[in-house]
């Protein structure tokens, strides 16, 4: 009997490879995938005139009424299809391509998808504004035409007989074609209940993600769509709004063929029930579609519990009265003065505690590299008197009075105690995504913990000025930040009990702290000011801080640190920092480390190429 069922089983599987494969219309061959072609497409679309904060991600498959032959319907394929769109926070590409039996076509696909994308905008009519967009792009690179022409060739040579077709269906196929051969030569296009055989040169109307976070979910809410932060890697999925369901009672009507659609819609009340469901988790990746409702479960009397903060007997001691500071909007190009709300903390339950002493080593080994820079000794040329000849001040003397151009000038040099005149503020990042596992014994948090200590210790052996801060966030109204030691305090037993207090959580607001931060360093003297950021990911929170928004948020609150005198640089240990932190910080102004466990050993290195510039 067992046997039996395994070899229905196996029979089962070789018959869904066989059939699906059959029925695909895809070039497998030929596939390429996106990562590969990832950073350069985002930097041809940026080159290309797109606007530096988007990003180059996968599109997730859409829905599409197409007509589907016997093959496909048999297999059930075909019925969503990933293609390319763009608007002014996403560019989405298909994860893969492999519709050209070619791979250099398939390569040429992706790079005219990102050119067209860098000349588009609002999309109103999603045929003529495609027209009009390649139209433009061949007008201004008259080069790219023989490119385009392959394309065109190639895929006109797959796509459907219109003879094949019903009336409606057929007249739009040509339409369409025309409109690929001749851009901007067809304005009227023929109405048909089916969409057509997919573009691949073309962009599609956008899916709006922001809109489901825009949108009020509460009296006292900024409004959020909530996403596990191990889920942030995976393809987005399409939304759409349902009407509220009031209904207590009635008659069900069971029907088969209803079965897979049950979980499409189910009442969940985020507001109330906040936990971390797994299943729940599992099931939304496997939807096509979410449905989303402004629905709120009330119930009638009963205790309510905020879950997104600890009560105040166990939360972290706040030090004064909140501080309001702004954030850009990208969408409207202004700052919205008082817009955030920063409180400043201390860690609850921290005690005076020394450095541990699996640390101790390499702390010792830190601060004897670091000795010889705590009083900097150098040369100083072209003296009047001095214990040293300046051999470049003879040699210079000596060619001026052969041209009879002798002019007076010290010839010694003299060495000299220089002070460093400088001042640091480090700014860890210490949210929920930091108690994530590096390996079976570490994480990131006690990563972090350990770069702290270790920075500390060696700083205090140079005499530098510095202080330390760690920051989170949980929406506008509560960016939490973590004092562990001001430029005023010592660095002692007490501070190094607060950092080993570090607990990860909420989120990353990065541009209030990176503000605040800039507020503190304008009240030192020195005439170097070093701000180092560590972090793990790119800026987040639950409402509109995401994407775009806290990217360019970000950015100019760098900027803004710039214009103050200031030197921002980012360390952080993000695989793919490199996709936005240089537009944030600039070419320059971050480091990636690959081994996240050396980021204690790497930080104070850093700190001495930055002071030695």
């Amino acid at each position: 009997m067992a046997f039996t069922v395994e070899l229905e089983e196996w029979v089962g599987s070789v018959w869904h490879r066989f059939i699906t494969r059959r029925a695909s219309p895809d070039f497998p061959e030929a596939r390429v995938e996106l990562a590969s072609l990832q950073r350069p497409l985002a930097l041809l679309f940026r080159a290309m005139g797109g606007a530096s904060g988007i990003g180059v991600e996968a599109a997730s498959p859409r829905q599409l009424l197409l007509r589907r032959n016997l093959l496909q319907q048999v297999a059930g394929t075909c019925k969503q299809l990933p293609v390319a769109w763009c608007d002014a926070s996403n560019l989405r590409l298909p994860p893969s391509l492999a519709v050209y039996p070619d791979v250099g076509l398939n390569q040429e696909l992706y790079r005219w998808l990102a050119l067209l994308a860098a000349q588009a905008s609002d999309m109103r009519h999603w045929a003529r504004d495609n027209q009009r967009w390649t139209q433009t792009l061949l007008q201004g690179y008259p080069a790219l035409r023989p490119r385009y022409q392959r394309l065109v060739e190639a895929h006109l040579q797959l796509r459907p007989d219109p003879r094949q077709l019903g009336a409606d269906e057929a007249a739009l196929e040509r339409a369409l074609c025309q409109a690929l051969r001749e851009p901007g030569s067809v304005s009227d296009f023929p109405r048909s209940e089916r969409a057509p055989w997919p573009l691949p040169l073309w962009l599609y109307p956008a899916q709006n993600l922001g809109e489901p976070q825009a949108c009020e979910l509460g009296e006292d809410s900024d409004g959020y769509l909530l996403t596990a932060p191990e889920q942030q890697q995976l393809v987005r999925k399409q939304a759409k709004r349902v009407e509220e369901s009031t209904s207590k009672g009635g008659l069900l009507i069971f029907r088969l063929e209803n079965l897979f659609s049950w979980s499409e819609h189910v009442e969940l009340d985020r507001c109330s029930d906040d936990s971390e469901d797994l299943d729940a988790a599992r099931v939304a990746e496997d939807l096509d579609e979410l449905a989303l409702s402004k629905q709120r479960l009330r119930k009638g009397g009963g205790l309510k519990l905020d879950l997104d903060l600890p009560p105040a007997d166990v939360d972290d001691i706040p030090l004064g009265d909140g501080i309001k500071l702004p954030e850009w909007d990208y969408r409207k190009q202004c700052l919205h003065k008082d817009f955030v709300n920063l409180q400043m903390y201390l860690p609850r339950g921290s005690e005076s505690q020394p450095l541990p002493l699996r640390l101790a080593p390499l702390a010792q080994r830190l601060r004897r590299q670091f000795e010889h820079l705590r009083n900097d000794r150098q040369w100083l040329r072209q003296q009047p008197q001095g214990s040293e000849l300046d051999l470049q001040a003879w040699v210079d003397f000596h060619v001026e009075r052969q041209h009879g151009q002798c002019a007076e000038r010290g010839l010694f040099m003299q060495q000299r105690t220089t002070r460093r005149d400088l001042a640091c503020l480090l700014l860890a990042d210490l949210s929920m995504s930091t108690d994530a596992h590096l390996d079976d014994e570490h994480r990131v948090i006690e990563v972090i913990i350990d770069s702290l200590l270790l920075f500390g210790e060696t700083l205090s052996t140079l005499g530098d000025q510095f202080a330390l801060y760690g920051f989170s966030s949980l929406r506008r109204q509560q960016v939490r930040m973590q004092e562990l030691k001001s430029f005023s305090q010592r660095y002692d037993d007490q501070t190094r009990g607060r950092i080993q207090a570090l607990k990860p959580g909420y989120y990353t607001r990065m541009g209030a702290a990176i503000r605040q931060a800039t507020q503190l360093m304008g009240q030192c003297k020195q005439k170097r000011k070093l701000l180092l950021l560590v972090t793990d990911g790119k800026p987040n929170d639950l409402d509109l801080y995401e994407g775009r928004y806290g990217v360019e948020d970000t950015r100019e609150a760098v900027l803004e640190a710039r214009r103050a005198g200031l030197l921002p640089f980012c360390i952080t240990i993000d695989q793919q920092g490199g996709d936005y932190l240089p537009y944030m910080f600039g070419a320059n102004g971050y480091t990636l480390i690959r081994q996240p466990q050396q980021l204690p050993l790497r930080l104070p290195q850093l700190y001495r190429q930055l002071t030695q510039a």
